[in-house]
C-alpha cells in the first residue's frame, strides 16, 4: 500500500493534539492511539510525577524515532481550584504549543484538545442533608468549569479550521443514572449540553462529546483488593450487552474517530457496550 495514496490512516499525521487528562486511563489511551497516527502529542495532568511517568511509558512504548520526535511533552494543570483555574489552562495552553529547540522558540498552533480529565466521583446523593452548594460546585469544577475554561481560550491557541476539533468526556450515568449518582449525571448533562453550545459558537472548530461506559481504568483499584477489583469489573460486565467491560484502548477510537471526521459536530458518541439498551 503506497502511503502517500491513503485517505484514512493519514488524517491526523503532522497534528498537533492536546490531550488534557492524557496520564492515564482512556486519556493515555488516547494519546497512544494519536501517535500511532502520526500525530504530535502533549499530555496535561494534575501532577508532575504524573505527566513524567506517563512521558516515560510513551517513550518506552514507542522508540522508534519518529514517535519519540513526536513525543511533544507535558506539564501539570491543576483545574481542581476556580480561584487559579483560568491562570492554569491559560498557561497550560501556552506551553502545550510553545517548541523550544538548541536554537529557538517557536509557536505551534493546536490542532485537536482532547478533555478526558476528571477527579474521583466521591459525590453524596442530592438527599443527603450534609449536602452542601460547595460540594455541588465541586462535583463539577474540573469536569464542566474546566472544560468551559479550555473553551473560553482555545480558539487563540488552535487552527481556526473544520480540520480543528475539541472532544469533551461525558459518561453513561447522564443517561442512565445509579442510584445517588444525580450529582454525576447533572455533570455529565451539562457537558454534552455545553458541547453542543460551543459547536455553534466556535464553528468551524468541531466540538463533541465520548460518552463512555464503565471502562477498566487505574480507578479500579479504589475497590481495593483484587477479589474485590474483580467483583466490580464482573458486575459492570453484567450490565452491557456484550457481556465486557470497556477498555481504554477501544473506547479511544471514538476520540479517533471524532478529530479525523471533519463533517461532525455538535454530536456525541455512546461506547458503552449496550448499557443504554439493557
Amino acid at each position: 500500500m503506497n502511503p502517500t495514496n491513503t485517505i484514512s490512516v493519514n488524517k491526523l499525521a503532522g497534528t498537533r493534539i492536546l490531550v488534557i487528562g492524557g496520564t492515564s486511563g482512556i486519556g493515555f489511551a488516547v494519546a497512544r492511539a494519536a501517535l500511532e497516527h502520526g500525530a504530535n502529542v502533549f499530555l496535561a495532568s494534575s501532577q508532575a510525577s504524573k505527566v513524567d511517568d506517563a512521558l516515560t511509558r510513551l517513550r518506552t512504548l514507542y522508540p522508534d524515532p519518529g514517535s519519540q520526535s513526536r513525543i511533544a511533552g507535558g506539564c501539570a494543570c491543576n483545574l481542581g481550584d476556580p480561584a487559579t483555574l483560568e491562570t492554569h489552562v491559560r498557561g497550560l495552553l501556552e506551553q502545550a504549543t510553545t517548541t523550544t529547540t538548541s536554537t529557538a522558540t517557536e509557536k505551534t498552533l493546536l490542532d485537536h484538545i482532547v478533555y478526558t480529565a476528571g477527579d474521583a466521583l466521591g459525590l453524596k446523593p442530592v438527599t443527603d442533608p450534609t449536602l452542601t452548594v460547595a460540594d455541588i460546585h465541586a462535583a463539577g469544577t474540573v469536569r464542566v468549569l474546566g472544560a468551559l475554561m479550555v473553551a473560553k481560550h482555545a480558539r487563540s491557541y488552535m487552527r481556526v479550521s473544520a480540520r480543528s476539533s475539541i472532544t469533551f468526556t461525558s459518561g453513561v450515568n447522564g443517561h442512565r443514572p445509579a442510584r445517588g449518582w444525580a450529582l454525576a449525571a447533572a455533570s455529565g448533562g451539562a457537558v454534552e449540553g455545553m458541547a453542543r453550545g460551543l459547536a455553534v459558537d466556535l464553528a468551524p472548530v468541531r466540538v463533541n462529546t465520548v460518552s463512555p461506559g464503565a471502562v477498566l481504568t487505574e480507578l479500579f483499584d479504589n475497590f481495593g483488593d483484587e477479589e474485590a477489583k474483580l467483583a466490580a469489573v464482573e458486575r459492570y460486565a453484567e450490565e452491557t450487552l456484550v457481556g465486557e467491560i470497556g477498555r481504554p484502548e477501544e473506547v479511544a477510537e471514538a476520540y479517533v474517530y471524532l478529530m479525523k471526521d471533519r463533517f461532525v459536530t455538535g454530536t456525541l458518541v455512546h461506547s458503552e457496550g449496550g448499557k443504554l439498551l439493557k
